[in-house]
């Protein structure tokens, strides 16, 4: 697999499949299980590469990743202000690189699986591989979406020779690609990818087979284009400040020919985030939820920024299925707060914590006690902001039409969460078509005024907002990208970690074990930019 650190994981395909807990019982019932073969296959493998901790809102990933990092640095959820607030947790860290790299409880291991892909796919006959090729593509995809994460991260990664164990046979220790030569390999990987798609039509065992085991989008071969056009238009738009000639042709392209370039929602007269989005579902057999993960921290109150600066303002459809308004018990009696207040974050944690019970708090039923919530991989909301900021600055479509039909996206797609929580007797009707009319047409459209970085400020605040804190690394390296919204950081006291940070640092582990760390020591900072960060 990898030398540890890119340390040395000798992962088998058994190993591989054996770790997916409670998950397992679903799993065998539903797909074809390694555990119990001679020898598994590239199918398998692929399902396992779907069955990914790491991007269903899960409780570690929520607890130690999202909650102490990420969702901090972009004030997705709220936080106490204490003086090691934006210090980075090395234990928690290391868990995410290790769980990109390897099979473990808290991730699927894409680049283990990926590789073990690659060795068996090489050993099939001519035929053979032509009946594959459908996983190898799609299996592409997904590695390319959890690539472009730990590139955004952290910058260089090792990535072209990683896994080589797994593949060859043979310990390597992997040199660190370039991010920007990551990238580049990414937009072109997508573009074969869904070209491939376009035109793919696999034999009728060979799309059973698919639909199987493809836990995410059900063997959709047409809704896999889109998604990899989708992602592809991501990373355009992501490079779009550093490398704005190309991006600039490149998605003017795809945007002028959705025949040849379908993206999310573009074949779909009607929304529906079931059918349209990109969401990894928990398995039928998950009962767990996130209450867990927000009490450990106290990340649960409202982010004051989102609810007072962008929310309340506008009296905003999304506010019930995004808070509660909470409140305190007294003499027996709960009594709930009149108005949703947002903890401030100009304030010391000592004094936040005082007064707690006055802030409002994640929705119990759309986000706490809903085990339901999917992983939220790409969204037709978020392709509608990144075509409006194209649009903005380019020209080609009416950039205020699709920014507003973006924002309607969102607030289906918060009321469709808090209706998957068919446990809870207290769902909220999604607001009626005029009534999400009136909001759009004489709150939302009104506000997008003013220059274009005006208008491209306003694009980029309701791309935050919708990206929350379940799609935090996306919002973070949006947030980096464009400067928007501007938030305000309660300065920490501790020396050289009293603001966030713009990258994640190498694990420890990785320094220590992978000498080819001595080629990225130099950027290994924690204010080392991002290749695409160039503000």
């Amino acid at each position: 697999m990898r030398v540890r650190g890119s340390r040395v994981y000798i992962v088998s395909l058994l190993i591989a499949a054996t770790i997916m807990n409670a998950c397992r019982h679903e799993l065998d019932e539903r797909y074809l299980n390694p555990d119990r073969t001679s020898h598994a296959t590239i199918d398998q493998f692929f399902t396992e590469m779907l069955n990914n901790n790491r991007v269903r809102p899960s409780y570690w990933e929520v607890s130690t990743f999202i909650n102490w990092h990420i969702g901090i640095y972009t004030q997705s959820v709220g936080y106490l202000n204490t003086e090691s607030v934006y210090q980075q947790n090395e234990a928690y860290i290391s868990n995410y690189w290790d769980d990109f790299y390897r099979p473990g409880p808290n991730g699927s291991g894409v680049m283990a699986q990926y590789r073990e892909i690659e060795k068996e796919y090489a050993a099939l006959s001519a035929d053979e591989q032509k009946e594959m090729e459908i996983f190898v593509q799609a299996a592409r995809v997904v590695l390319y979406e959890e690539t472009i994460k730990m590139v955004d991260l952290w910058g260089d990664i090792p990535f072209s020779e990683a896994g080589m164990l797994n593949k060859k046979g043979e310990v390597i220790y992997p040199v660190y690609d370039n991010s920007k030569d990551v990238y580049d390999a990414m937009l072109s990987g997508l573009q074969d990818a869904a070209e491939y798609f376009s035109t793919a039509t696999p034999s009728t065992l060979t799309q059973s087979l698919f639909s199987r085991q493809d836990i995410l989008l059900t063997g959709n071969i047409r809704q896999w284009q889109r998604y990899a056009n989708s992602l592809r238009l991501r990373l355009l738009m992501r490079i779009s400040f550093m490398d704005e000639a190309r991006a600039k042709q490149e998605v003017q392209m795809m945007l002028s020919d959705p025949s040849a370039y379908p993206l999310l929602g573009d074949d779909n007269a009607s929304y529906s985030p079931a059918e349209d989005d990109i969401l990894l579902q928990p398995l039928t057999n998950y009962t767990d939820d996130l209450h867990g993960a927000f009490s450990d921290w106290t990340n649960y109150p409202a982010p004051y920024y989102m609810l007072e600066h962008v929310l309340k303002p506008v009296n905003d459809l999304r506010i019930p299925v995004l808070f509660d308004k909470y409140g305190q018990t007294m003499n027996g009696t709960f009594i709930p707060n009149a108005e949703y207040n947002g903890m401030p974050v100009n304030e010391s944690g000592t004094a936040q914590q005082l007064s707690l019970e006055d802030y409002a708090i994640l929705d119990s039923v759309t986000f706490l006690y809903n085990s339901k919530l999917p992983g939220v991989v790409m969204t037709v909301s978020e392709v509608g902001f990144l075509k409006a900021e194209a649009y903005e600055r380019w020209g080609g479509g009416d950039a205020q039409k699709v920014y507003a039909q973006a924002v309607e996206n969102s607030v289906d797609f918060y009321y469709y969460l808090n209706n998957l929580n068919q446990a809870s007797g207290k769902l909220l009707a999604p607001p009626a078509e005029p009534v999400k009319e009136a909001f759009i047409n004489f709150v939302i459209i009104p506000k997008y005024t003013g220059t274009t970085d005006e208008k491209l400020a306003a694009i980029a605040t309701q791309k935050w907002l919708h990206l929350g804190f379940m799609q935090a690394i996306e919002s973070w390296a949006e947030l980096r990208r464009t400067g928007y919204p501007q938030l305000y950081f309660y300065p920490s006291q501790l020396a050289g970690y009293e603001l966030p940070p713009l990258r994640l640092l190498y694990p420890a582990s990785e320094k220590t074990f992978n000498s080819n760390y001595a080629s990225v020591a130099a950027k290994d900072f924690r204010n080392s930019k991002i290749f695409w960060d160039i503000h």
